[in-house]
């Protein structure tokens, strides 16, 4: 098994949470990969150099919206009190 040598980028800025020096960079079989350490984020880089994401940030565009819970519906009614004066 060979081991990878990952080493950091100086003055890099991660796409995902802005932070500098956060990320650091890798290459397996000539494909250069980079991830942040403080958030997590991970890419991986085409022929051109441009990012191709290993999986999607969460957005509330691309998050699956929640379920409401089945309520349970119940009638209210509201009397006047009585000790209250307009």
């Amino acid at each position: 098994m060979t081991s990878v040598s990952k080493r950091f980028i100086a003055g890099a800025v991660c796409p995902a949470c802005s932070e500098m020096d956060k990320l650091r960079m890798w290459s397996v079989d000539g494909v250069p990969h980079r991830e942040c350490v403080a958030c997590g984020y991970a890419d991986t880089l085409d022929e051109r150099g441009n990012a191709v994401a290993v999986r999607e940030l969460a957005t509330r565009v691309n998050a699956a919206k929640p379920k409401a819970a089945s309520p349970q519906v119940q009638t209210v009614q509201f009397f006047p009190n009585p000790k209250l004066k307009k």
